[in-house]
This record gives structure tokens, C-alpha cells and sequence, in this order.
């Protein structure tokens, strides 16, 4: 099996290199980048499985960076991870909606960052029938992380993924902002309430183009859910 590639782009060299030794160690093969135009340079040269993007770089920062890439053809749907020292939720939430799909913060634990980055490749296994949640148009294959409207595959958020995986398991039933926030992340108590709707309107954006995005209903005064039809 070939090595799955990563792009490190970080302008500290210390943190590059313990980073790299880290996960070379794991298996991957790591590119890096301290700026973005490298990091450019490099993704022309080949394209990798994984970004690993820092928030400060020097002369472009780390969200800017992943929403530019998100708008080209050959980057659209590489899984990005955010890395940065900014841990306050605003910034959390700007680096989630420029297109990142899940944020660390520094000093960043090497064993998060494995798992994180393993669930996020995880997408890229394929389709197992054995693990697939089917609701209507939806299959969400809870072992590769992928989704498919219709039969074809839908890019989407890890976030999202697991919004829209506890959905599918629990459908016709309304639940509070909190109660997503327990059950979907996890009792985080550096959360608020408006991150989940943050991330329910990223769930419509990639669910509209194929005309269901009425699958999340919103219940006035109460919270979402998850219903097939309107009726």
C-alpha cells in the first residue's frame, strides 16, 4: 500500500520537524512547506492526501490559504486540518468556514493530531456496504466517511459528517442546539450553541446543490431534524 502524503505547512521549523519525525514515524510521507508559496509549489508538483495548514504564516494566513485552495479544481476536496494557537471559538469558527475541516490548537497533541488525521483519510478506503446509513436519497458509509447522494460522492466536512451520521440515526426526532452539542461534540464546554447552526448551514450548503437540503428541518423554538420529506 503506497504511503499516504502529507503536506506540513508551517513557518516554524521546530514545529515542522517534530511534526514530520512524528508522523513519519506513523507511516506518512511529509512534505513541507513554510509559506504559503511553497505550499503552492508544492501541491502543483503533486497533490496530497492531507494539508496540515498553520494559521500564521507569513505571507498569507492559514484560512485564506485553505479557501483559495478550496475554489481550484485540484484541491477542492483535500482534507484540511487547522493548526494555530488561536483557540478562542470566533477564530475556530472563521478557520471552519474558510474551509478547513477540523482545527487544533498549539501545542498540539501528537495523538490527536494521528487520530484526527486518520478519521479524515478514512474517507478516501471506499464505500462498504456494510456500514452504510440509507435515508431516502442519503448513504453515509460510517467506515470510510463518505457520503453519496444518488450514488455519487458528496464532499463534506468531518464535522458535518458526524452532525448528519446522528441525524440519520435518530430520524423524525427533534433535538436542542445543547443536545447536539453533547451528542455530536461531545459535552465540549468551549462551545456555544450558535456552532451547531454554524455547522447545520454547511450541512444544507453541500446537501442543496442536489435538492435536499429540506432533510434538516428547523423547528422553531425547539432545535432540528431530521425528516426525508417536509410532509
Amino acid at each position: 500500500m503506497m504511503k499516504k502524503h502529507i503536506l506540513l505547512i508551517e513557518d516554524e521549523a521546530p514545529i515542522r520537524q517534530m511534526v514530520k519525525f512524528a508522523l513519519e514515524r506513523e507511516g506518512y510521507e511529509i512534505s513541507e512547506a513554510a509559506n504559503a508559496k511553497e505550499a503552492r509549489t508544492l501541491i502543483a508538483e503533486r497533490v496530497p492526501d492531507l494539508m496540515l495548514v498553520d494559521w500564521m504564516l507569513p505571507d498569507l494566513s492559514g484560512p485564506e490559504l485553505i479557501k483559495r485552495l478550496r475554489a481550484e479544481e485540484l484541491t477542492h476536496d483535500v482534507p484540511a486540518i487547522m493548526l494555530t494557537a488561536k483557540a478562542d471559538e470566533e477564530n475556530m469558527i472563521q478557520g471552519l468556514d474558510h474551509g478547513a475541516d477540523d482545527y487544533l490548537t498549539k501545542p498540539v497533541s501528537m495523538k490527536v493530531l494521528s487520530a484526527r488525521i486518520k478519521a479524515l483519510l478514512r474517507r478516501s478506503i471506499g464505500f462498504n456496504e456494510e456500514t452504510v446509513l440509507r435515508i431516502g436519497r442519503l448513504a453515509l458509509d460510517q467506515a470510510s466517511y463518505q457520503l453519496r447522494i444518488d450514488q455519487m460522492p458528496v464532499a463534506i466536512g468531518l464535522t458535518e459528517f458526524r452532525l448528519l451520521e446522528f441525524f440519520m440515526q435518530h430520524p423524525g426526532r427533534v433535538y436542542s442546539r445543547a443536545q447536539l452539542l453533547d451528542f455530536v461534540w461531545g459535552q465540549s464546554k468551549y462551545l456555544e450553541e450558535r456552532t451547531v447552526d454554524v455547522h447545520i448551514l454547511r450541512l444544507r450548503k453541500a446537501l442543496k446543490p442536489y435538492e435536499v437540503d429540506h432533510y434538516i428541518q428547523t423547528v422553531r423554538g425547539a432545535g432540528y431534524r431530521f425528516e426525508q420529506d417536509n410532509t
